[in-house]
């Protein structure tokens, strides 16, 4: 068959395969290749257990895999055999050297700018689809222009997913951000990646704007929602102090049309591989530029939802007579947030560590994600178990700590968890999911964010 448009991701991660899935079910006239160095991973999407759980991905793998969608491990032959080439590789914080713990670490995204260089016979549009520091492109441009018989296009075009939501997202985004240079050969570029959202994206909320605008407009945008989580939880230690009720308090500030309600349910503290990256790299970026002011406001979010992990221990340890040795713990989920196995920058891994150090006995349960959490808490010193019915999880324990907000947590038969665990009983609802009144009915004592304790003594 004779495609339209030869697509190539390179980098089949969380955001490279359902973004390319989604373009490859909505475009069946063009070709997408995914490659990844990870075999293994290439191998989990070409089977029925894919590397990821994402609502709803299956289907849409399953609709286009071996028809226009193929995931492949030949990197070399992919960048030859494809026009345009999202690059989605890992770019986590840099932990040696120069900026070290804020700047982004580049490497993985040099190596793959080279393998474009070196691979290329033909003219290719190469798209950043990663969150990437301003003026990456610009170095992406001067490593290809080695190649003096290629002529490469290089834009932006950064995905604004949310994870557990991520196919919603693709197919129905609030918007999609094409970024690029004002030359006759960008605006080609542009259009053409264009037409590739518009055959299912409204054209209004496709936005094209300068290169280097799209990537800041990613890692603000990044900023900006984990600064609201940061804002509210700030005012959930307050609530408790002052007596308060945080989400009556969050009620009222959501009500405002200038301000809305989403992003404002207190919370243990906010995950996930883009927020805390993005924010210490715009943080450092800042510092780049002299701004050290605005680096410091920035670097204020981080500093909050370090402190808001750090809270909830102190409020364990504060609640259970200042000891945890000895102590069952039994952690209702670990993975970031709800509806994916995603454990990256989880609170639950600072507080699985913290509750280890203080010698308690920790029971982790989740239902998608106790693989990754193995994986995190591996050589790490203390008792640690991974059950995956929260009901035997909770056998035995003296406390539960809610850390992933799962339905399936609201349902437990709460009566059957008091009954089997030592007491006194002790819930940590790290986000406020619970009916705490009538956990409280039960026997439980109970500790919500940013409410008042439910205690019996």
């Amino acid at each position: 068959m004779k495609y339209e448009k030869n697509i190539l991701c390179i980098g089949a991660g969380y955001v490279g395969g359902p973004s390319m899935a989604m373009i490859a079910y909505k475009c069946p006239t063009c070709k997408v290749t995914v490659v990844d160095i990870n075999h293994q991973r290439i191998a989990a999407w070409n089977s029925d257990d894919l590397p990821l759980y994402e609502p709803g991905l299956d289907a849409v793998i399953a609709a286009t895999r071996g028809k226009n969608l193929f995931f492949g491990a030949d990197i070399e032959a992919g960048i030859r055999e494809n026009d345009i080439i999202f690059v989605s590789v890992n770019t986590p914080t840099k932990v040696f050297g120069v900026g070290a713990g804020m700047a982004a670490d580049l490497q993985y995204w040099e190596k793959t700018a080279r393998q474009i260089l070196q691979y290329s016979q033909s003219p290719k549009i190469v798209i950043e689809k990663g969150t990437l520091p301003v003026k990456t492109a610009l170095a992406m441009e001067r490593i290809l222009s080695n190649n003096k018989t290629v002529h490469f296009d290089v834009l932006s075009n950064p995905e604004f997913l949310s994870e557990g939501t991520a196919l919603r997202d693709l197919e129905n985004p609030d918007r999609v951000l094409i970024g690029y240079r004002d030359t006759e050969s960008g605006i080609m570029a542009r259009d053409t990646i264009v037409e590739i959202y518009a055959h299912w994206v409204p054209q209004e909320r496709i936005i094209t704007s300068s290169i280097w605008s799209s990537e800041l407009s990613k890692l603000v945008a990044n900023a900006f929602l984990a600064q609201r989580i940061s804002s509210i939880n700030a005012i959930s230690a307050l609530c408790e102090r002052a007596d308060a009720d945080i989400t009556e308090v969050a009620t009222v500030v959501g009500m405002d049309s200038r301000l809305g309600n989403k992003f404002l349910n207190a919370s243990v503290g906010f995950g996930g591989s883009c927020f805390k990256k993005d924010i210490l790299s715009l943080v450092y970026l800042c510092r780049h530029y002299g701004l050290n002011e605005v680096a410091d406001y920035w670097e204020g979010v981080v500093k909050i939802n370090q402190y808001q992990n750090d809270r909830f221990i102190a409020n364990m340890l504060s609640a259970m007579f200042n000891t945890l040795t000895g102590k069952r713990i039994c952690l209702l989920g670990f993975a970031f947030k709800a509806n994916t196995g995603d454990t990256r920058e989880s609170p639950a891994i600072v507080i699985a560590g913290r509750l280890l150090e203080e010698q308690a006995e920790v029971v982790i349960s989740d239902p998608k994600a106790l693989k990754n959490a193995g994986a995190d808490l591996e050589g790490i010193a203390g008792k640690i178990s991974y059950v995956l019915d929260p009901h035997e999880a909770a056998q035995g324990c003296h406390a539960v700590a809610v850390l992933t907000e799962w339905d399936i947590y609201r349902d437990l038969d709460f009566q059957k968890i008091y009954d089997n665990m030592a007491k006194p009983a002790f819930i940590f609802d790290g986000r406020n999911i619970l009916d705490h009144k009538r956990l409280f009915e039960i026997g439980f004592n109970v500790y919500p964010i940013g409410k008042p304790a439910l205690t019996h003594f």
